[in-house]
């Protein structure tokens, strides 16, 4: 195979398969070629995804010496992107009764959803993470999305069990902006017991449902190792019950009145 076709086929498999660790013996099999030529174009990969702020090649030598794809992206392009995000969230025609505001057409945007998604990923690349988990429903996306770029299952917790998950484990929690007392639950096949996640979601004021995802997981002992929301508010009736999370975007203010909403970039760096 022709160096050329060498450096698609294996761009292609690093961006499939993100953080999976492959021998180089499987990429001489695959592209019929020598163990000296994979590593000359492993090389220019590398270099490529650095310049073009997509991660980077972690290679390791001896026996069972091979490589992954850790993506990454670029501050800059994480910064650009987030600082659009706000422009368009600012825009008055997104309120909504109460001083919410309408952010389905973003989250139902495959191409603003994936960028979320490596953009959270990227600021988790380096921690040990064994699954994605969110709650239903409009947390699913993102939640696929940075698990894509992570390259971990996702687990969804729900309101209501399901018949054809099997038993579940489930707990009461008060949501943080209804301030009723709701029922989350997740099957105990969906988790082993000491894994790491990570938890991700669309929306965050007081922090009630990150909290009652949190107690549930630890219900299987699992790890909580980063939380991960895109939009945050701040809440005045309640003190937040969240201290540790990542958000992209905070949502400082709604003026009902005048129609004017102060988005200003979340805590991501």
């Amino acid at each position: 195979m022709k160096r050329s076709n060498r450096l698609v086929v294996l761009t292609n498999f690093f961006l499939e398969n993100p953080r999976k660790h492959i021998q180089l013996s499987y990429f001489v099999s695959l592209c019929s070629t020598t163990k000296s030529s994979i590593s000359e174009d492993l090389d220019i990969i590398h270099a490529v995804f650095e310049s073009q702020g997509l991660g980077l090649l972690h290679r390791t030598t001896g026996a069972g010496g091979g490589v992954s794809y850790i993506p990454e992206n670029a501050e800059e392009h994480s910064d650009q992107f987030i600082r659009a995000l706000c422009d368009k969230l600012a825009d008055p025609e997104r309120i909504l009764p109460g001083g919410y505001l309408y952010m389905s057409d973003l989250l139902g945007d495959p191409k603003t959803v994936r960028e979320i998604g490596r953009v959270f990923a990227s600021k988790f690349a380096k921690l040990d993470i064994d699954a994605v988990v969110t709650v239903a429903t409009k947390g699913i996306p993102l939640a696929y999305a940075v698990a894509s770029f992570l390259g971990v299952p996702v687990i969804i917790a729900r309101r209501d069990p399901k018949v054809t998950e099997g038993s579940s484990v489930s707990i009461n929690y008060v949501s943080g902006s209804s301030r009723k007392i709701q029922t989350m639950v997740l099957p105990k096949r969906s988790l082993k017991e000491g894994t790491n996640v990570c938890i991700i979601d669309d929306f965050m004021k007081a922090g009630g449902t990150i909290t009652g995802i949190t107690n549930l997981l630890a219900e299987f002992n699992a790890e909580v190792k980063a939380i991960g929301v895109f939009a945050e508010a701040d809440d005045d009736d309640e003190e937040r019950k969240v201290e540790s999370y990542t958000s992209l975007v905070k949502i400082s203010s709604v003026d009902l009145n005048r129609k004017i909403i102060e988005i200003v970039p979340g805590n991501l760096n």
